[in-house]
């Protein structure tokens, strides 16, 4: 079987699989946060948290108890690491540096997970387990809930309340994530990941001296990774490290937990909102811009460009020889269309247009599908703009469900799509333009230029995932990653919640003969066309000076 004829039924599979899960997790997710009933641990865990779970929220106190709980998320997460030295369980490692466990605590929290640290010579067990597996789930449902909240919005009417933050949070943990990561860690035991809390092991000998091996709880941690689209791994080689990822199964099992939960809310919303139909449009958008950037990304890794890449069957270099050509670029297009950050190759190593590909995946604002319920609620925020650009081409007043889309709503959505593109090309600038910054590139010219553009990319839109070839362990990436992160999780939040309170508070607009239908094809080729032109504009310039000035020199 040829390396093509491999990576094609590697893909067909996982649309299979896809397909097979859309429906029932659709319709469980629905359930769980539609449900008055609150499961007996559940009663428990408001009780400890002092949260009443049947009080319902404005957007102003959903949004605070967003930022109250991921605030003590972050001193939580950044008090663990710096006390790591006197802490059981650390391995011998010694507390991490002040600046480093800012950026790694705000990297969970954000369910960011940039990493500019080796996991396996850094963090002990204590850290890796209570500290960043547990922000792995919380973070993840903290997104969730936002895009509940949001669907909610749609869905109410003349009411400012959107549900409550805690029950939404706890529900997203207990009845979703937890079951579903259990049952994955077992799958990834069962193909060869490791479980355990091991110290460390000497292995041998390399390069001159001896190689060390610690052990950890990484199938449990590695489930979670993907299923909440997370992406920090245990070991610094992420999961394209054998002990994470040991087969070409479970290398296309893991690209299946990062695309299932957020192909899948497109379901959820369909039934929340009372019109699969919506949930359709949506999820063929999605889909759509999904399968073409993974298409494109296999051409041009697959293209030949001289004897070298025809012998090896595509361009090999920074890939896994377990994984193919075709299975790297199938994970790399899903991890940078989505907040997930792992990698299986190094997409430094990638062809000049094949990391443009990873990079543009992230500057759509990664909602294709996007993160889990981040992705949701960013593709409804770029549905109202095309059902307003729609309205101002016909001369009539933009609905998108039954709301009029008014000053206020356009206002924030407006806002929402301007501060990730701000972050990314301020920051990119003020790297390239001071001196101490460019030290740590280790290429010149449109490559290292395109590794400082992706950096920051990445830490905007909340991805993690990492070019190659930057030493971002510095004093400036740890302290501006670490705000663009922050920046870029719960500026856009704010915004969000804001929007679906206004909406829950508008009474339903009856449909007419003249209401664009948002159910029907045209629509969501109108929405794809709105995502690819706006991102194109606001790019650009960038990418022109990077990955396309590179991938045309070659």
């Amino acid at each position: 079987m040829g390396p093509v004829l491999a990576g094609d039924l590697q893909l067909l599979a996982l649309i299979g699989a896809l397909a097979l899960a859309y429906i029932p997790l659709g319709n469980h997710m629905a359930r769980v946060y539609s449900s008055d009933k609150h499961w007996r641990v559940e009663k428990w865990i408001y009780k400890g948290i002092g949260a009443n779970p049947d009080t319902q929220m404005r957007w102003p106190a959903y949004l605070r108890g967003v930022l109250a709980f991921s605030v003590a998320g972050v001193l939580f997460l950044y008090l663990l690491q710096r006390l790591q030295g006197v802490l059981p369980g650390s391995l011998g490692f010694s507390a991490i540096d002040p600046d480093q466990a800012f950026n790694t605590a705000v990297s969970f929290v954000t369910n960011t997970n940039w990493q500019s640290y080796y996991g396996e010579q850094a963090m002990g067990h204590v850290v890796q387990t209570a500290g960043l597996a547990v922000q792995n789930f919380v973070s993840a449902a903290v997104g969730i809930a936002v895009a509940v909240a949001l669907v909610r919005g749609f869905a109410r009417s003349r009411t400012g309340e959107l549900g409550n933050f805690w029950c939404d949070l706890v529900r997203g943990v207990v009845r979703i994530l937890v079951p579903i990561a259990a049952v994955a860690a077992v799958v990834l035991v069962a193909c060869g990941a490791i479980q355990n809390f091991s110290g460390i092991h000497e292995v041998g000998q390399f390069m001159g001296g001896q190689q060390q091996w610690n052990g950890g709880a990484v199938a449990s941690q590695e489930a979670i990774k993907e299923l909440g689209t997370n992406g920090g791994g245990y070991f610094n080689a992420n999961s394209a490290h054998p002990f994470e990822n040991p087969t070409p199964f479970s290398n296309l099992f893991e690209i299946f937990l990062i695309l299932v939960i957020p192909f899948a809310l497109t379901r959820t919303f369909g039934l929340m909102v009372g019109s699969v139909k919506q949930g359709y449009a949506i999820l063929a958008t999605m889909a759509t811009i999904w399968l073409g950037f993974t298409v494109l990304m296999m051409w041009t890794e697959f293209a030949h460009h001289g004897p070298a890449f025809d012998i090896a069957g595509g361009a090999y270099e920074g890939k896994e020889v377990r994984f193919g050509v075709g299975g790297s670029s199938i994970f790399a297009t899903a991890t940078t269309l989505t907040s997930t950050g792992a990698v299986d190759s190094f997409h430094s190593s990638f062809t000049g247009l094949g990391g443009g590909i990873t990079m543009l995946g992230m500057m759509l604002g990664e909602i294709a599908p996007g993160g889990t319920g981040s992705g949701l609620y960013g593709m409804l925020i770029m549905a109202i703009i095309a059902v307003f650009i729609a309205g101002l081409m016909v001369g009539r007043t933009p609905e998108y469900l039954g709301k009029k889309i008014g000053s206020r709503e356009i206002k924030l959505a407006a806002c929402y799509i301007l501060i990730t593109p701000a972050l990314v090309l301020i920051f990119t600038a003020a790297a390239m333009a001071l001196p101490t910054p460019g030290n740590s590139m280790t290429n010149s010219g449109a490559h290292g230029f395109s590794e400082i553009l992706y950096a920051y990319t990445s830490a905007s839109n909340n991805n993690g995932s990492a070019f190659a070839g930057l030493n971002a362990d510095t004093q400036w990436f740890n302290s501006t990653l670490g705000l663009a992160m922050l920046f870029g999780r719960f500026l856009p939040m704010v915004f969000v919640l804001a929007l679906a309170g206004s909406l829950a508070e508008q009474k339903p607009v009856p449909q007419t003969a003249g209401t664009l239908r948002t159910d029907k094809p045209l629509y969501a080729g109108l929405l794809v066309g709105t995502i690819i032109i706006i991102t194109g504009l606001t790019y650009f310039p960038a990418l022109a000076l990077g990955p396309l000035a590179e991938g045309l020199a070659s």
